[in-house]
């Protein structure tokens, strides 16, 4: 199906290093002239079918010479093959040449435009105004199409080269040609407000509609009426829904008194999705939610920078955004460009936006890490310029982690170590100074271990957790159909105001926490006895640090306890029912806090799988089984984490579930709701193993079979039947260890797969 969408250009104008053109001085009509039909837009992940035909230029193109198109490595679309041509993605080739055309397809191309068609002459030759038609997606012989990638962009790209001369070296067209892609019918809404304000303070509603796979539509309206559990000054209770733009934001929002606040939307008078928590409550800080690590068309991902702040302020309602191309593919006009629009964009009070980038070194000379300024015009000290033409600023370099340490001292900044393709290694450097945080979640996956790891090294970094995406959507980042293997992270920043030094402030204290992309109400607090002390820095690095007496410390905070025992408190207000929060110290498990006990179970049994191969670029690990409950009969069933709906993931009968899917850290399943007999059988076959046990032997504590590799395991365990309670409050009394530190933290599950991480409090004596 193709949307009623005008037609648009053809030809896009890119950046720097990534502009396609021929070298200066060639004449352009040596090389031939190409052109693609048709060129409007196309709906994600639909079949299609696109002609490109390429005429020879006044060289010719000699035997063994080919043309070749090329496509980002990032797309998710189907991947172009020829040997098929009843299956999906057929490609054909034809010339009214003399020659014969080979074809091949697969990944020869150089970062960004990995995957390649070539269309080689072999056998002889073709003459000035010969041509070679390529179909993509011929549906001549029985293939379906073309599929479409899953994510909306502006200008999905076809690149043009050609090598006339047989040489090995191929010259981009003066004609490149794009295809825009853009969302489906309406599928889900969603409805976004920030969780923590104080009694007056403004806020805002975020109001969309996605398709299948997340991206914002156009093909959604009618007449919404909100029900909030509060009084909100500012809000239209009733109103027509169709932007212009896939989103409605409405800003300038307030609640006088304090309480919480939800507000149900209803579309059409159904109930189609709820906004909040949003807790109201005086205090010294309120919450401001961030996704500040992500790559566009510019660099390996996908659209441009422009759209990309567009989305995360008014598609996915952040409150702060940055983003952080791979350093070594940043050339100077673009890192000039990023600048300019980072400077554009920020809005103190509303919308917090960093320059920044990712230093992309080579795990063993530190890896991954994130910087953020706090002002533009700042040197970009890159890990290499390893694909970069324009060498002039070599003398720029930071080629090791310690380097960059050293180019960014006395700079006003902030680095995470994140996990992506390549991993931070925490064991090669550390400067307590300008690292501030580790990156424990992305759209890569789950990795609890850059933070645990780091806790005998006497490291007191905090946590954050972003997308690292590369398909344009900060702030609501879904995997598609790519080797990315969860939803997007998001990270809530506890200061008094969103602007760049008050975010700034926080990330230096560590006053934050990460979720997997969910937003919820996070409250982690420390009573700490009389004369104990608060540092605003680490005291380790910076010893004439400012500190205070103290009798409370929040998520973040390094605390030297005059005594051996502390109170912490704990409340959580989620979107969802809380499955669990398990209270930390360090690596060691300390409670697993639930919302409800033994006596609530019912017959709903869940099934887990979960964990990595290793912490590199291969960590994904394939899971494919079934689960048969025999002796009972599935009445009601649910998917958990389930973001990519290709993935195999259904119930299968009466009695069992099948599945197949991905995971890289994080985890996914289902939840089944059954009607058992006495006797009743839980088999669960994998390619990881098996795990076999009575319905009557699985109760409240999961039980889990190791599967090897990173954490890898299966699990199940019962729960109730009825939804869980969304809010959650206790205190423990703990006890601070006489030497080194206490670190003090949570991670909490909600009921549909979310989690969310508070940054340690480093308690010491």
């Amino acid at each position: 199906m193709k949307p009623n969408v005008p037609p648009q250009p053809i030809r896009r104008a890119l950046v720097g290093e990534n502009a396609p053109s021929v070298r200066p001085g060639d004449d352009p009509t040596l090389y031939g002239s190409a052109t693609l039909e048709p060129v409007e837009a196309v709906e994600t992940r639909t079949f299609q079918t696109f002609r490109l035909t390429y005429t020879v230029g006044r060289i010719g193109l000699d035997d063994t010479g080919a043309i070749r198109i090329s496509f980002r490595s990032i797309t998710d679309a189907g991947r172009a093959q020829s040997t098929d041509p009843g299956g999906p993605n057929y490609v054909s080739a034809v010339t009214d040449g003399e020659a014969k055309i080979t074809l091949r397809c697969g990944p020869e191309g150089p970062r960004p435009w990995a995957y390649c068609v070539t269309a080689q002459v072999n056998g002889g030759y073709l003459k000035e105004g010969e041509t070679i038609t390529l179909t993509f997606g011929d549906m001549s012989r029985g293939s379906p199409g073309m599929l479409m990638q899953t994510f909306a962009e502006h200008s999905y790209e076809f690149r043009v080269a050609t090598d006339v001369q047989a040489t090995g070296n191929f010259l981009p067209l003066s004609e490149q040609f794009v295809v825009p892609v853009v969302a489906g019918p309406a599928h889900r809404w969603a409805a976004v407000m920030p969780t923590l304000r104080r009694p007056g303070e403004p806020f805002h509603l975020g109001l969309k509609s996605e398709d299948r796979n997340g991206n914002p539509t156009q093909q959604a309206k009618g007449r919404v009426r909100l029900e909030p559990s509060l009084p909100v000054t500012g809000l239209d209770l009733e109103f027509d829904y169709a932007p212009g733009d896939r989103s409605m934001v409405f800003e300038g929002l307030s609640v006088a008194a304090p309480g919480t606040l939800r507000i149900k939307v209803f579309v059409d008078d159904a109930l189609v999705a709820e906004a909040g928590p949003l807790v109201v409550e005086a205090g010294d800080h309120a919450g401001f939610w961030g996704d500040l690590h992500g790559q566009t068309g510019e660099t390996i991902g996908v659209n441009t920078i422009e759209s990309y702040f567009d989305f995360a302020r008014n598609k996915a309602f952040l409150d702060v955004s940055a983003h952080q191309g791979n350093d070594f593919q940043i050339n100077l006009p673009f890192w000039a460009r990023l600048n300019e629009l980072t400077a554009e964009w920020n809005e103190p009070g509303r919308f917090t936006v960093f320059p920044g980038y990712e230093w992309s070194g080579n795990t063993a000379v530190g890896g991954d890490h994130n910087v953020y300024f706090a002002t533009e015009g700042r040197t970009i000290a890159r890990c290499s310029h390893a694909i970069l033409e324009d060498r002039s600023d070599l003398m720029t370099d930071a080629n090791t982690l310690t380097d960059l340490y050293d180019k960014l001292r006395g700079e006003d900044c902030v680095i995470y170590a994140h996990v992506g393709g390549r991993y931070a290694n925490i064991f090669y450097d550390h400067d307590p100074k300008l690292e501030t945080a580790v990156e424990m979640h992305s759209a890569w996956g789950t990795f609890e271990w850059i933070l645990t790891d780091g806790f005998p090294l006497g490291r007191r970094v905090g946590v954050v957790c972003n997308s690292d995406g590369h398909k344009g959507r900060p702030g609501a980042s879904y995997p598609g159909a790519s080797r990315f293997g969860a939803y997007g992270g998001l990270t809530c920043f506890l200061t008094d105001r969103n602007d760049r030094a008050s975010i700034m402030e926080a990330q230096r204290r560590r006053h934050h926490y990460g979720t997997t992309g969910c937003r919820l109400f996070m409250d982690v607090t420390a009573t700490l006895p009389d004369g104990s002390v608060v540092f605003e820095r680490n005291p380790a690095a910076d010893p004439d640090a400012a500190r205070a007496e103290a009798r409370t410390a929040i998520m973040g905070d390094i605390v030297r306890v005059a005594g051996g025992e502390v109170t912490l408190a704990v409340r959580i207000e989620a979107h969802a029912g809380i499955e669990r929060v398990e209270l930390r110290d360090g690596a060691a498990p300390l409670e697993v806090i639930r919302t409800y006990g033994e006596e609530d179970l019912g017959n709903r049994i869940r099934v887990l799988w979960a964990g990595a191969e290793y912490r590199g670029r291969g960590r994904d690990t394939l899971w494919t089984g079934r689960a048969r409950f025999a002796g009972a009969s599935i009445d009601r069933f649910e998917t958990v984490n389930h973001w990519n709906k290709e993935q195999m993931l259904e119930q299968r009968g009466g009695e069992s579930v099948s599945f197949k899917g991905v995971t890289t850290g994080n985890f996914m399943g289902f939840d089944a709701w059954l009607t058992a007999t006495d006797g009743s059988v839980l088999t669960v076959e994998t390619n990881r193993g098996t795990l076999e046990r009575s319905l009557a032997g699985i109760g409240l504590d999961p039980i889990v079979m190791d599967a090897g590799g990173l954490d890898r395991r299966l699990s199940v365990q019962r729960l109730p039947e009825a939804r869980l309670a969304r809010s959650l409050s206790f205190e423990r009394t703990l006890t601070v260890k006489a030497d080194g530190d206490t670190p003090i933290w949570i991670a909490v599950t909600t009921e549909d797969g979310f989690q969310a991480w508070s940054s340690p409090i480093y308690l010491f004596r």
